[in-house]
């Protein structure tokens, strides 16, 4: 799964704060209701505990209809911060 990384961590907030208040949203619960995420999951996100995914960041951005020129991210790719098979058991 591809993950959106924002140059600054505070940023993930931010943005997550604009989705709301475009679309009227007094607090995660709500925006998890009328995206349909996950509340858990939302709220991991809005507590930068966890990177978006690219589905999701997609889904709010059309959702609010947000211009993404203000932020500065970048995508991980699927294995990031994985540890690839084998590598790790081999010693000299």
């Amino acid at each position: 799964m591809v993950r959106i990384k924002f140059s600054n961590n505070v940023d993930q907030r931010i943005f997550l704060e604009e989705v709301m208040s475009k679309t009227n949203c007094p607090s995660v619960r709500e925006l998890a209701n009328r995206v349909e995420i996950n509340y858990a999951s939302l709220k991991s996100y809005f507590s930068l505990r966890r990177l978006l995914p690219k589905e999701i960041f997609d889904r709010l951005v059309t959702f609010a209809e947000i211009d993404l020129k203000k932020f500065k991210f970048t995508l991980i790719e699927e294995n990031w911060g994985q540890v690839k098979g084998g590598k790790k058991s081999k010693k000299n």
